[in-house]
């Protein structure tokens, strides 16, 4: 392999240092893993499966672009290639747009 091959690393995923910057990145996550079926599952308790469903589809279709949208706003252009989790995705949102001025450092 030759060092075209690889993405160069700009920045690493940054850590996150205090407990409301880590409560925030933990909400995020949460969000974004349990929204889908969350709302498939209450709207079959409320309507039917056929609604469930179809509601599952559409928000897996939602959160996908909620989720590609976190991840393009804040992560560097040469590192949009690798695959990030909903963890990544939420340790870097939190620590470029809402902790912004915290002990937010990456190492």
């Amino acid at each position: 392999m030759n060092n075209s091959d690889y993405i160069n690393l700009i920045e690493p995923t940054p850590k996150l240092h205090s407990r409301k910057c880590k409560a925030i990145a933990l909400a995020l996550r949460m969000f974004l893993q349990a929204a889908t079926p969350l709302s498939a599952l209450i709207t079959w308790y409320f309507y039917d499966y056929f609604v469930a469903g179809a509601t599952l589809l559409l928000s897996f279709i939602i959160m996908g672009i909620i989720r590609s949208k976190l991840r393009n706003s804040v992560i560097p252009l040469t590192q949009q290639e690798y695959h990030y989790t909903d963890d990544g995705i939420a340790n870097w949102y939190t620590a470029k747009r809402l902790c912004i001025g915290e002990d937010n450092v990456s190492k």
